[in-house]
């Protein structure tokens, strides 16, 4: 069976750096850092008191009064840039079969605050269950690809992936083999988060995964720095417009990029650390070259998974030193969670829609807030350091992990 070509034909993005593809492009090219204090809840007795939420984001300006009160604020952000994604692509809906266009999402938790607020309400309350009746379908992480189908009547595969911070990565992959196997011609894939809550920081801090730079977080999240402490909770959401390339073609689409493979591993070694040599991040990117029909010395550019935690940073690089040897000092490898803090399940997609954007642009953008180099980090590696990059891009990866040990990189090329 010959596989179907994919390709990228939209792209929609919601960031702490950026409420839309230009502003988040900007964002990323200015090495501007997301980072703040936290204006959602009080956070006298947190030991982290800033994160990376979305700014300036006004609900009313994109749902009426009903639709919040059934939407959390993941689902919210899935809408919008899911919304923007489509209306990027160009596709006249009243002129798809609908039966052929799917929106797979990711989401590591899903409506974490409508759960929280539920839950604290009734503790609060004299032990009846007064529950809001939207509380499960507002919670549950499959509502926001659900509510994007339901908008616009695509009814095609229709799914959530949940693989923690891997999410988006594996919704991508998933999207990337229905339209190869030729079981849909368009699917709408990304994924989305809306982590910074009480429960949320309240739960990372309780594992010290999270920086407490307090006195200075615009410069907490510092992936590769000798200084790191932990990474930086964010929020928000990415959509990319996966489809056919003939079907694109025929109705003269503008083409970002070409999917080309997606790999998939497991650490199977800790719930939440790292395999210390990187061996489940070796194995990820090989089966993601393997898959996509390309050689290591192929690959130009590399936006890493970076998070800023002690162990996963250094595990990473050893992983991509013995993947591609010499070849390594050559790649631009970066990482952009350093700006955008850490999207959880929507890591994945917004890191995917950077390397799209760096090839589109022939520049890679920075790592920012390294000051201190780390001795147990190869010096010799180019990690795109505080200032961005002209590159010309040809083929570049996205990695992604998550929690419980999930693995996935995917591959983008310029279309030839």
């Amino acid at each position: 069976m010959e596989l179907k070509r994919v390709v990228v034909t939209g792209l929609g993005a919601l960031t702490p750096i950026g409420n839309n593809i230009s502003e988040y492009w900007d964002g990323l090219i200015a090495g501007k850092s997301g980072a703040a204090p936290i204006s959602y809840f009080d956070t006298e007795h947190f030991k982290t008191k800033f994160a990376c939420e979305i700014k300036n984001f006004d609900t009313k300006a994109y749902f009426d009064r009903k639709e919040l009160r059934r939407l959390d604020k993941f689902a919210q952000y899935a809408m919008v840039s899911s919304d923007e994604a489509i209306a990027d692509s160009g596709i006249d809906l009243n002129n798809v079969d609908k039966y052929r266009v799917g929106v797979i999402w990711g989401a590591g938790i899903g409506g974490l605050e409508t759960f929280q607020n539920e839950v604290m309400s009734y503790a609060k309350g004299d032990g009846k269950p007064r529950f809001n009746p939207f509380f499960i379908p507002k919670m549950i992480a499959d509502i926001a690809p659900g509510n994007i189908s339901i908008k616009h009547g695509f009814m095609g595969p229709n799914y959530t992936t949940v693989s923690a911070c891997a999410s988006s990565a594996n919704a991508l992959i998933d999207a990337l083999n229905y339209i190869r196997l030729g079981y849909s011609d368009v699917i709408v894939s990304g994924g989305s988060e809306a982590a910074v809550t009480e429960a949320g920081m309240g739960g990372f801090n309780s594992m010290h995964a999270l920086s407490t730079r307090n006195e200075s977080p615009e410069t907490a999240s510092r992936p590769f720095d000798a200084n790191r402490d932990g990474f930086v909770l964010g929020e928000g959401s990415g959509a990319l417009i996966l489809e056919e390339y003939e079907h694109a073609k025929a109705r003269g689409a503008k083409i970002y990029a070409e999917v080309v493979g997606g790999g998939l591993s497991s650490d199977a070694y800790h719930m939440t650390a790292p395999h210390p040599e990187g061996q489940g991040v070796i194995a990820v990117m090989k089966n993601c070259l393997n898959n996509a029909g390309l050689k290591p010395e192929d690959v130009d550019a590399i936006n890493t998974h970076g998070t800023s935690t002690p162990l996963g940073d250094v595990a990473e690089l050893k992983a991509i030193k013995e993947v591609f040897g010499e070849h390594a000092k050559n790649i631009n490898i970066n990482s952009t969670k350093s700006m955008t803090g850490h999207l959880l399940g929507a890591a994945g997609a917004i890191e995917a829609i950077s390397s799209i954007l760096a090839m589109q642009n022939g520049i890679v953008p920075p790592t920012i807030n390294h000051s201190q180099a780390d001795e147990n980090i190869d010096p010799e590696l180019n990690l795109t350091l505080n200032k961005p990059q002209k590159r010309n891009i040809k083929v570049a990866l996205s990695n992604t992990f998550g929690f419980g040990g999930h693995n996935a990189c995917v591959a983008f090329k310029t279309l030839e």
